[in-house]
């Protein structure tokens, strides 16, 4: 069996080949240097939302793959990418405070471009993209920072397009929540989002999809950032 690690956002960037590595570089960086003013909790903490809870869904893998890194447009040593609008996904594990949270298994999911998971029981599932992983892993660092390599989510079913999050910790409850796509029709229609009554706390779960700057293949970035109902003394 191959083993495989957690990639970092440096060996992340190694990992991508040919010329659109500068790019992707450039917009490591550009993250970094984003998510800097979030590093030391001030007045602004009090204006922190604690992001909603929401159900982990019925179709969480049911077998893990071997293949669990950040990068799920390719499986393993796999030479073909999976299909679908490439999308860079980031952000932070946060306390109530505002303060990074360090050592947190983010973990997230989601359909394919077919929207099928990576599940024996979801729908059309002999139709799934082989070359999609489906799911993946971060372990944060100092700085609560995690990224993903991924699609853009598409809708199935009685859903709007979402990706799935749990964030996991030594001796605490799992934590599961979603995340959706600025300005998508089906968000009003979607049961799952609707129960979330609070305005400012469904604000929170709807992130903009944008296009990566400087991308030449169409790359897109979105930013999630994942406030917990920690305190700094937990």
């Amino acid at each position: 069996m191959q083993s495989h690690t957690l990639l970092t956002p440096d060996s992340f960037a190694r990992r991508l080949a040919g010329a659109r590595v500068t790019d992707r570089r450039r917009f490591l960086i550009q993250l970094a240097l984003g998510t800097a003013m979030f590093t030391v909790p001030g007045a602004f903490a009090a204006e922190l939302v604690r992001t909603p809870r929401q159900t982990e869904g019925p179709f969480y893998p049911d077998r893990l793959p071997l293949d669990t890194d950040n990068d799920l447009l390719v499986v393993n040593d796999g030479i073909t990418p999976a299909v679908g609008a490439v999308t860079y996904l980031s952000g932070r594990v946060l306390d109530a405070s505002g303060s990074p949270v360090r050592n947190a298994l983010v973990e997230i999911w989601q359909v394919d471009h077919h929207g099928v998971y990576l599940h024996s029981g979801s729908a059309s599932h002999a139709r799934r993209d082989t070359n999609f992983q489906g799911f993946g892993r971060f372990l944060t660092g100092a700085s609560g920072e995690y990224l993903f390599r991924t699609i853009k989510p598409v809708p199935y079913p009685g859903r709007t397009p979402h990706i799935h999050f749990a964030v996991k910790l030594p001796r605490r409850e799992k934590f599961t929540t979603q995340c959706y796509i600025e300005g998508e029709a089906q968000n009003e229609r979607d049961g799952v989002l609707r129960r979330i009554t609070d305005r400012r706390a469904r604000a929170s779960v709807i992130v903009p999809f944008a296009p990566l700057p400087g991308s030449r293949a169409g790359e897109l970035a979105a930013r999630f950032d994942i406030v917990l109902g920690l305190t700094p003394e937990a």
